[in-house]
């Protein structure tokens, strides 16, 4: 778990680096991308009583996958080695901890990225609990994810030309559907993941 841990740490680190070189001296808000995505995550995970809803368990994944790209940029600023963040939060998912409820825990979590403008790596760690989100699941998602921020920059993010939905779908939901069949143990998992996303796109139209 370390080590993956400290893959993600230095994926997260060229992610910001490949949008800004100087991210760490910038002073972006990465909290105020945290709380919204938790309004997003909650409108997938459903909270409106007047009508049925079902939570979208992909999309609740992808989107604490997010939050977890935001987090991990907030933990890399902080005054402490890699090998230490990695202690600190290989610690935390090790913890144990009772499920509780997911709309609750997500508001004290919300609540607290405000507060403090920081990653509550406990209240996060709390969330996948709740919903069974297990950390090899999270690994294979976030790896995933960072090669779909590494091609969307690739191919014209930033400069506003790159197109979000190939044949109906959304790039995310050609994601989650890449990996499924891909080995993500295997060495290039991350190049053959970036190469399935190439050719989809490539005949997007």
């Amino acid at each position: 778990m370390r080590q993956q841990i400290l893959t993600m740490l230095d994926l997260q680190d060229a992610m910001n680096s490949k949008v800004n070189a100087d991210w760490r001296q910038k002073g972006f808000e990465w909290y105020r991308a945290i709380w919204v995505e938790c309004a997003e995550l909650m409108d997938h995970y459903g909270w409106k009583w007047w009508k049925k809803q079902t939570p979208d368990e992909q999309q609740v994944q992808l989107e604490l996958v997010d939050i977890w790209h935001f987090g991990l940029s907030l933990l890399l600023l902080q005054d402490k080695s890699r090998e230490h963040l990695a202690i600190d939060l290989e610690a935390a998912f090790n913890r144990n901890r009772c499920p509780g409820d997911f709309r609750l825990d997500l508001e004290a979590f919300a609540l607290e990225t405000l507060r403090s403008r920081g990653f509550d790596t406990d209240g996060f760690v709390r969330l996948m609990d709740d919903i069974g989100f297990e950390f090899d699941q999270l690994y294979r998602r976030y790896v995933g994810k960072n090669v779909l921020n590494f091609f969307r920059q690739d191919n014209g993010y930033q400069e506003g030309t790159y197109c979000k939905s190939w044949q109906g779908r959304e790039d995310n939901e050609h994601l989650v559907e890449i990996i499924e069949g891909l080995d993500a143990g295997h060495r290039a998992f991350k190049d053959n993941l970036y190469r399935a996303l190439q050719d989809r796109y490539q005949t997007k139209a």
